[in-house]
């Protein structure tokens, strides 16, 4: 019987979710690995010189793509964090921050205008533990339709 994913470990690995990174976990012992878009490179071709903490990186790159047991988890496009930001503006209860933070996710700069109001205003913490909340939701979703059991803890 297949090991459980541990959700507390996946989202240490995928947070914040960053391109030119990947995770994968192995659907049978629920282990969590990553690693850059470099190092798949450098898997690929194979220097020899190179120090041992880098070695055991191509190593574990080479296993991943070597089994039909890893399976990739979503890449940072596939999360809609945008999303989700609205969706945390929209249940604020003081209709000032509400409409505060609902004009500042508009237009460019949304992602640096949003970070920079929460920090202001003190509710950072809030904010990251709502984007917890919904990363978890989005990963459990991917993890039953793959199959994965898993637990949140």
């Amino acid at each position: 019987m297949p090991l459980p994913v541990v959700l507390k470990d996946v989202l240490e690995q995928v947070d914040p979710l960053t391109d030119g990174w990947q995770t994968y976990v192995h659907r049978t012992t629920g282990e969590v690995v990553g690693f850059s878009d470099e190092d798949e490179i450098l898997a690929e071709e194979d220097p020899e010189e190179l120090p041992e903490w880098q070695q055991e990186v191509l190593q574990t790159v080479r296993a991943v793509h070597a089994s039909d047991d890893y399976v990739r988890l979503p890449d940072p496009f596939d999360f809609d964090e945008y999303g989700v930001m609205a969706q945390f503006c929209r249940l604020q209860e003081d209709p000032d921050l509400r409409s505060e933070l609902l004009e500042a996710i508009r237009g460019r700069g949304a992602f640096r205008r949003f970070k920079d109001l929460i920090h202001d205003r003190g509710i950072d913490q809030d904010w990251y533990a709502c984007r917890d909340e919904a990363l978890k939701a989005f990963l459990a979703d991917f993890f039953e339709a793959e199959g994965i059991p898993f637990v949140d803890e």
